[in-house]
Order: structure tokens, then sequence, then C-alpha cells
């Protein structure tokens, strides 16, 4: 099993920034995916940006070159670094970790920006 904790979720105003951050315990393999998605209120469930172990990224259009992820050298830790902020980025985020066929889940934090 794979525990996930996020944190630094709040409000922003339109153009800030905020950083995100995703602590993963538990039985953490050396090849993993981990992945930010976000959901905004009556809409599905997307993804927003994704790092492997490898240090290979990609990104959802929506977000390209406004967000940055990363992962720390114990490759346990994702951040999401979201710069210029828009009001369509208002959603609650969630970390994902893909390990093998199986996905683990955060419990997600809220993302409001608004002025």
């Amino acid at each position: 099993q794979v525990q996930l904790v996020e944190s630094g979720g709040g409000l922003a105003q339109p153009g800030g920034s905020l950083t995100l951050s995703c602590a993963a315990s538990g039985s953490i393999l050396s090849t993993n995916i981990m992945r930010w998605y976000r959901q905004a209120p009556g809409k599905e469930r997307e993804l927003v940006a994704g790092i492997s172990t490898g240090g290979s990224t990609n990104y959802a259009d929506s977000v390209k070159g406004r967000f940055i992820i990363s992962r720390d050298n114990a490759k346990t830790t994702v951040y999401l670094q979201m710069n210029s902020l828009k009001p369509e980025d208002t959603a609650v985020y969630y970390c994902n970790v893909l390990q093998g066929i199986v996905n683990y889940w955060g419990q997600g934090t809220q993302v409001t920006v608004s002025s």
C-alpha cells in the first residue's frame, strides 16, 4: 500500500503562485510515475502533469509554460509549482502514484484562484 498526503492548497489571486506538495509513504517502488490531477465542480477529473522516476515530464496543454512538476531526490515527494494562476485553475488537486497497474490517490487539496 502507498499513502499520499497533499499540502499547499489555498487561495491565490489571478496571476499569483502556489506550490503543492505530495508526500508518499509505504510500499514505494523504485520505478513509478507521480502525477497531479484536478477536478473542477461539474467537470471530469483531468491530468495536469506527471513525472517519472527517470525525470521525464508531461503537462496538459492548459498548464504548459505555467506549471512545473518536480520530485525530490528520494523520489517520494512530488511538487507542483503553479505560476500565473487563472480562475479556471480553480479545482481540487489530487496526487496520484502509478506503480505497475495500480493507482494510488491522495485525498485532494483545494486550490481557489479569485480576486
